[in-house]
C-alpha cells in the first residue's frame, strides 16, 4: 500500500511538472538571444532551430567562414559577430554590438555555449599551459561573457543557459576539461542566487555524450601522440607503453558511443530560453539522465572502483 502511494504522488508530480513546464513566454518574436559558439554543433543547431520560431538570434562564431555560412542557411533576421570568447578586446567589442542591436530591450538570452575539449590526458602527462588552454575557453571565457552582457539580461529579465556537461558531475579524464565544467557548475548555480531577486532565470545543460566537432576522433589522437611524445622518459616508463595504448582505446569506446542526434540538448536549451518556468539543470540525453547523473551520488568508493575498471 505503502509503495502505491509512494507511486501515485511520484506520477502526480511528473504530470505537473510537464503541466508546468508547458508554458511558453510570449511575444518570443520580439526577444534577442545571443549564443556563443555557433561555428558548429550544438550553439550551430540551437541558433537555426530558434531562428525557425521567429526569435532574434545574435550569433557569436569564432571564424568568419563559418559566421557566412549560418547567415546563408537562415533568416535575415538573425544577425551575426565573430568572438573569441579568451580574448577580453574581443568580449568587449562584442558586448558593444549587442547593446547597439538590442537597444532599450534589453537581451532576453544568454546561451554561453562556446567550448573546447582537448587536450585529455593523464593529468601528469600534461603541462599548466594545457590546463589553462581549456578552462579559458570553457570557464573564464564564459564569466567574462556573462558579467560583460549581465545588465543587459538584468535590463529584460531575462535567461542565461550555461553549457556544462555530465563531467561536470563525474570527473571520467584527466586535464581541464572536467576541471572547467565543475567550476561553471558552482559559477552558475551561485548566479541563479545573485540574480533571483532581478527575475533572471539560469540554467545548466548537462550533456551527456554528443557527437559534436569538438569530439572528432582525429582530434583526440593527434592531442594524444603529440602528449606522449614530449613526455620525459622517465614519465613515459613509469607509465609503460600500455597506458598510453589504453587510453587510445579508451577515447575510441568514448567517440563510437556518441549520438549524432543533438536535439536533446538544443531542445534543453531552447526549453531554459523560452519557458516561463525553466528548470534549473537539464540532463540531456539518456546516458546523462540514467547513468552519469545518478553515478554521482553514489559512495566515493563505488565510482572510484569503477572508474579504475574502466
Amino acid at each position: 500500500m505503502m509503495w502505491m502511494c509512494l507511486a501515485a504522488l511520484l506520477g502526480l508530480y511528473f504530470l505537473f511538472r510537464w503541466y508546468r513546464e508547458r508554458e511558453t513566454v510570449p511575444n518570443l518574436q520580439e526577444k534577442y538571444v545571443l549564443i556563443t559558439g555557433c561555428d558548429s554543433g550544438f550553439g550551430n543547431q540551437l541558433a537555426r532551430q530558434l531562428d525557425r520560431r521567429g526569435m532574434r538570434v545574435l550569433a557569436a562564431c569564432l571564424t568568419q567562414k563559418e559566421a557566412d555560412q549560418l547567415r546563408e542557411t537562415t533568416s535575415q533576421r538573425l544577425q551575426t559577430v565573430i568572438l573569441d570568447v579568451t580574448n577580453r578586446d574581443s568580449v568587449a567589442a562584442m558586448a558593444q554590438w549587442v547593446k547597439d542591436q538590442v537597444g532599450e530591450k534589453g537581451l532576453w538570452g544568454l546561451v554561453n555555449n562556446a567550448g573546447v575539449g582537448t587536450p585529455i590526458a593523464p593529468n601528469e602527462w600534461l603541462t599548466l599551459d594545457d590546463f589553462i588552454r581549456v578552462i579559458n575557453v570553457n570557464l573564464i571565457g564564459m564569466i567574462d561573457v556573462t558579467l560583460c552582457l549581465l545588465a543587459l539580461v538584468r535590463k529584460a529579465r531575462g535567461r542565461i543557459v550555461n553549457v556544462s556537461s555530465a563531467a561536470g558531475r563525474v570527473p571520467l579524464i584527466g586535464g581541464g576539461y572536467c576541471i572547467s565544467k565543475f567550476g561553471v557548475e558552482a559559477f552558475s548555480d551561485s548566479l541563479r542566487h545573485d540574480l533571483s531577486s532581478f527575475g533572471v532565470k539560469v540554467s545548466i545543460i548537462e550533456p551527456g555524450a554528443f557527437k559534436t566537432n569538438m569530439a572528432v576522433k582525429a582530434t583526440f589522437k593527434e592531442s594524444l601522440d603529440r602528449i606522449w611524445s614530449r613526455l620525459p622518459s622517465e614519465v613515459k616508463e613509469s607509465y609503460g607503453e600500455t597506458s598510453f595504448h589504453n587510453y587510445h582505446r579508451r577515447f575510441d569506446s568514448m567517440l563510437s558511443a556518441l549520438k549524432a542526434d543533438l536535439s536533446p540538448v538544443t531542445d534543453s536549451m531552447a526549453h531554459g530560453l523560452t519557458a516561463v518556468h525553466p528548470r534549473a539543470r537539464y540532463a540531456a540525453g539518456w546516458d546523462a539522465k540514467l547513468l552519469y547523473i545518478p553515478f554521482s551520488y553514489f559512495p566515493t568508493m563505488v565510482t572510484d572502483y569503477v572508474i579504475a575498471k574502466l
